[in-house]
């Protein structure tokens, strides 16, 4: 099967859904399918007269010509730092591209730009179109363009993702409660549920590498020697309440003098984490690392004591899973996503939005050796639901459920 997925973002834009579209894309590889993405190009610097203005071509995996980037040109955005938006000029070169493999499905991963190329390019040429309902627009637009009244940035939240339940042959959602969303926009037909699959590589991490790592990153961060690791792991935004962290560290601290907040990720409001930080009179205990390539996370899942989460806002929760498949325990909010990945106490704690509760799940799996070793087995069994082996047969059905429906419409 060739399958054509179109993003807004992708690498080196880190997010759930660049994630997400890289992990199924190599799965589907590996199954021995061609997957074209039809993604945004970051690089600023091509003044090639002969190639500037002209889709660009990527073979991200070595030896392998079954997983193309197409790089389409594409511009700035004033609201976004970390984002980019196609250029309105390239449906031609993107219906040529494509055309000389003839995709099977549309799969549409983003509702900007490169979403809608997706869904003309599907009409055109008469292709069946499958559409994953990632992000809760009607609640992060706002964060995104804070001009706009809530109730307006809601409305077009909304809209933006009806647009395309409304074109799609077949749909997807990471969990039940998106579905649910789906439904209240009124949704005329059936969802599958499917989560982004977590690559085995999060299985399992070789202990000599491990080491030799730890060591590396001990001479750039020498304040994580001897620590007990609290680790973050995601975008620093505003959104994903991370300063609640800091509440929860100032009251660890007194008992537990060791005791690090890291955080792995970067984001627009680093900075003033940073600051933040150092206003609160935590920054000897708390670290940053910034953007981190995505194959090293797993060393950090494996070097921390307790992966620390608070985001009130996910929709699935992806490093949630990723460090229950290190054997990593958590203790995260019980809101959105995180509710439906860990179901209750699975692989951790999911508690309230309260400071004090969190603070002492955190402290009960510092102190008590044998109950963290529990949450760290519970953890590991829990996470294998996730794998990407188990996942990506299940994304193939529904690829192949979608052109059937296409060929009776």
């Amino acid at each position: 099967m060739t399958i054509a997925m179109f993003t807004d973002a992708y690498f080196p834009r880190v997010n759930g859904v660049a994630v997400s579209v890289k992990s199924y894309s190599e799965e589907l590889v590996k199954l021995g399918h061609s997957v074209y993405i039809v993604c945004c190009d970051y690089d600023h610097t091509d003044t090639n007269a002969f190639t500037l203005g002209k889709i660009r071509y990527e073979y991200p995996i070595e030896g392998n010509k079954n997983m193309v980037l197409l790089r389409v040109p594409s511009k700035d955005l004033a609201f976004s730092k970390e984002d980019r938006q196609a250029q309105l000029n390239q449906w031609y070169n993107i219906k040529h591209s494509l055309d000389e493999v003839s995709p099977d499905v549309v799969h549409i991963n983003s509702e900007f730009v490169m979403g809608w190329y997706g869904v003309t390019y599907a009409r055109h040429r008469r292709i069946a179109v499958v559409f994953t309902f990632h992000t809760l627009w009607e609640d992060y637009i706002e964060n995104y363009v804070k001009a706009l009244p809530r109730t307006v940035s809601q409305k077009v939240g909304r809209e933006m993702v009806k647009f395309y339940l409304k074109r799609a042959d077949e749909i997807i959602v990471p969990t039940e409660r998106i579905g649910n969303v789906a439904k209240s926009y009124g949704l005329e037909h059936s969802y599958d549920i499917l989560p982004t699959g977590i690559p085995d590589i999060f299985l399992d991490s070789d202990e000599n590498a491990q080491t030799e790592w730890i060591e590396k990153l001990y001479l750039e961060f020498p304040a994580l020697k001897d620590s007990q690791i609290l680790l973050y792991v995601g975008r620093v935004v505003k959104e994903k309440n991370l300063d609640f962290l800091f509440e929860v560290l100032s009251r660890i601290k007194p008992t537990h003098p060791d005791a690090k907040l890291l955080f792995v990720g970067g984001g627009p409001w680093l900075e003033d984490l940073r600051e933040l930080a150092k206003k609160d009179g935590l920054e000897d205990s708390i670290i940053f690392t910034d953007y981190r390539p995505r194959e090293e996370l797993v060393r950090f899942y494996h070097l921390a004591k307790v992966f620390v989460f608070p985001s009130v806002t996910e929709t699935q929760g992806l490093v949630t899973v990723e460090a229950m498949m290190a054997g990593l325990p958590v203790v995260a909010i019980g809101e959105m996503g995180t509710v439906d990945v860990m179901q209750g106490d699975n692989g951790g704690f999911m508690v309230p939005n309260d400071v004090e509760i969190f603070t002492q799940k955190v402290m009960a799996l510092l102190d008590d050796s044998e109950l963290h070793a529990q949450k760290s087995k519970d953890a590991k069994a829990w996470g294998k639901k996730w794998s990407m082996t188990e996942l990506a047969p299940k994304l193939v059905s529904y690829y192949e459920k979608a052109i059937e429906r296409k060929s009776h419409s």
